[in-house]
């Protein structure tokens, strides 16, 4: 017979295999606002109506420096799986899903596993087969933690809150609890012009905020009520940047800073980073978030995370954080940036795309549209210009003096050694993860498992032929037609890339001109449609059409859905230059799958929307948005020579 100490044994034994009681760990609630900039009362917007928010900042530890994706679902991408969306092709593009590495889950299935009550209220665009039912134990705009059986269950629980989303800006009209904010009073920044409908949208995108600061109070509020309160660590954040022009989708501050408060209650203060009413300055991404949680609730970090907990045990600070634009609905580009405690470095890939891009979605935004008519008037000054026209490769930010982003110091030899620092630490970085969007999208080599074949994806090889390729200097030709022949298609396809770029822009010589021609000829029939392409745009940007249409065409009725939407964004850009390809074009609209309207899959949307948009604009039924170019370089800088460079 067993000892009384022996039973005690035995049950302890037992007892350490079964999860925590609720008592044991805390509850974690995360309260989301989409398309949220800090433009709050305790991140120093004296306009700001949010006394929820500043009394929760008071109480609780305010984070300076949080980065977001530029976007929705690539952000929720590396919210729930705790990886770089671009680690994983194509999850850093708007609407795709990503290829995971065998064996990888989102977060809170693991915290499920280890005895949490999970419910998610109620977005699942995460970008990536995540197995909503293994994750969530309630996921829909009913669930929440209140309702769980077992209440000795901790819970993890988030609300998405959607009343500041970009959408707020289409309806002509609110209906508010208060008086609305007179647009008259609000503060445009200094590179959008100064229209009516601008100022109406960041009124009225203050007036939600507002809203939304109601919205928290009544989580809180529930939250107290529950008795629960003195048990939970809450998280207050938003999902990417504003909703104004120049905010959301773009990699400067105004897209990718976020609020990010936390509070801890006195119970669970010995897991917060600093005492309450803090403020922390320590760059923080969203890849720390989901090894955060997982430290507070006391479960395993997988290795694979590449994030450091900001809060709980193992507490880490980040030296850089980085974020990724890639493309957006439908139309493609390529940015990347690093942030420190003081200073944000951007890379363009692709600096002959303008910055503002035709995309209907965003487009529908009134601000948007009045900022095109003052383009098309002739109205813009330089700063207002600067947005619309040719992107430098290289943009360099003050973030103290400058949070707006708009004095870009990247040419100032003065900042140089900083300049170098940060393009290693992204060029490092983008290494590391083998980023996907070195690979066009559609292509075999896209995935966390294939982009791992070094074969179909030398990283080394590739990063260089981008970089070069972004940098579009004369002296690199040779390099670049050199890669024309690799064997690896995205070595291959960025060096079609910056050869194109080169000819667009203008060949200084004659005899350059022929020769990036010659190069780019054969590459027509190149066994990539991306890589055929990349050589079409540049054919047609030396004044060789036929051969480049026809390339073209092949894409656009071809099989692979991105590919095609690659070759429609060339025939949308050279816009009446495509003329000959107008019957194929609505041949592609008058698809029985484009009528489904918003029920079409985004690798027919997409594609789709595009091409419609081309094929308006060759008939005249619509305008080209107008760049001028000729203004933006003075006003947003460019790089060159072997200080751009870096070699």
């Amino acid at each position: 017979m067993m000892t009384g100490r022996a039973w005690v044994a035995a049950l302890a034994f037992l007892l350490a295999g079964l999860p925590a009681r609720a008592a044991e760990r805390p509850n974690i609630l995360w309260l989301v606002a989409e398309d949220l900039p800090p433009r709050l009362g305790c991140y120093g917007h004296a306009a700001a109506r949010t006394p929820t928010l500043d009394r929760l900042a008071a109480g609780g530890v305010v984070f300076e420096r949080c980065y977001a994706l530029p976007v929705c679902a690539p952000s929720r991408f590396t919210l729930v799986t705790g990886l770089h969306a671009a680690s994983c092709g194509p999850a850093q593009h708007m609407r795709a899903s990503a290829t995971l590495p065998p064996g990888m889950v989102g977060f809170p299935e693991l915290l499920r596993r280890a005895g949490y009550h999970t419910t998610n209220n109620a977005k699942t665009d995460y970008n990536a087969p995540i197995d909503i039912a293994a994750s969530w134990d309630a996921s829909s705009r009913k669930a929440g933690y209140r309702d769980r059986p077992d209440r000795s269950r901790p819970f993890f629980a988030v609300f998405n809150h959607e009343t500041t989303h970009e959408s707020c800006l289409f309806p002509e009209a609110d209906e508010l609890p208060f008086p609305p904010t007179d647009p008259a009073t609000v503060v445009l920044p200094p590179y959008l012009p100064d229209t009516p409908e601008l100022r109406a949208d960041l009124a009225r995108q203050e007036d939600r905020i507002a809203v939304l600061d109601r919205q928290i109070a009544a989580k809180l509020a529930e939250l107290e009520a529950s008795g629960e309160a003195d048990d939970t660590i809450v998280f207050f954040y938003g999902d990417n940047g504003g909703v104004i022009p120049r905010s959301k989708r773009f990699l400067h501050s105004t897209g990718t800073r976020v609020p990010l408060i936390a509070l801890f209650p006195p119970k669970w203060a010995h897991l917060a980073p600093a005492p309450p009413g803090s403020r922390i300055s320590d760059p923080v991404g969203f890849v720390d978030f989901a090894p955060t949680v997982l430290a507070l609730a006391g479960v395993e970090i997988p290795a694979r995370l590449p994030g450091r907990p900001f809060a709980g045990p193992g507490r880490a600070a980040n030296d850089y954080v980085f974020t990724s634009r890639d493309r957006m609905d439908e139309r493609y580009d390529m940015v990347r940036a690093v942030m420190d405690k003081r200073w944000l470095y951007i890379r363009n890939f692709r600096p002959d795309l303008p910055f503002v891009q035709p995309l209907a979605y965003k487009f529908r935004a009134r601000g948007y549209r009045s900022w095109a008519r003052t383009a098309r008037d002739g109205g813009l000054t330089a700063a207002t210009a600067a947005y619309w026209g040719e992107k430098p490769t290289e943009e360099l930010y003050d973030i103290d003096a400058d949070p707006g982003s708009t004095v870009n110091l990247a040419a100032d030899p003065a900042h140089g050694d900083t300049l170098r620092r940060l393009r290693a630490a992204l060029r490092d970085h983008m290494r590391r993860i083998r980023d996907n969007g070195l690979v066009p999208e559609g292509s075999a080599a896209e995935g966390a498992v294939a982009a791992a074949d070094e074969a179909r994806f030398p990283i080394e090889r590739t990063l260089e032929a981008a970089w070069l390729a972004g940098d579009r200097a004369a002296a690199d030709v040779p390099r670049l037609v050199a890669w024309l022949d690799d064997p690896a298609e995205p070595v291959r396809w960025w060096a079609a890339q910056g050869l194109a770029m080169l000819a667009k822009r203008g060949p200084p010589s004659a005899a350059l001109g022929e020769r990036i021609a010659a190069a780019l000829r054969p590459r027509l029939a190149d066994a990539s449609g991306a890589v055929q392409v990349a050589a079409a745009e540049g054919l047609i940007g030396l004044g060789e059409s036929a051969g480049a249409l026809a390339a073209l065409s092949r894409q656009i009725e071809g099989p692979n859905p991105w590919f095609a939407l690659a070759a429609g964004n060339v025939v949308d850009r050279i816009g009446a230059a495509a003329a000959p390809l107008e019957p194929i074009l609505a041949r592609f609209v008058a698809r029985p799958e484009q009528r489904m309207e918003d029920k079409r899959p985004a690798a027919v949307r997409y594609p789709g929307d595009v091409i419609a948009h081309a094929l308006a604009v060759i008939r005249g039924e619509t305008e080209a948005l107008v760049y001028p170019a000729a203004t933006a370089p003075t006003a947003v800088g460019h790089t060159s020579g072997a200080h751009a460079r870096g070699r």
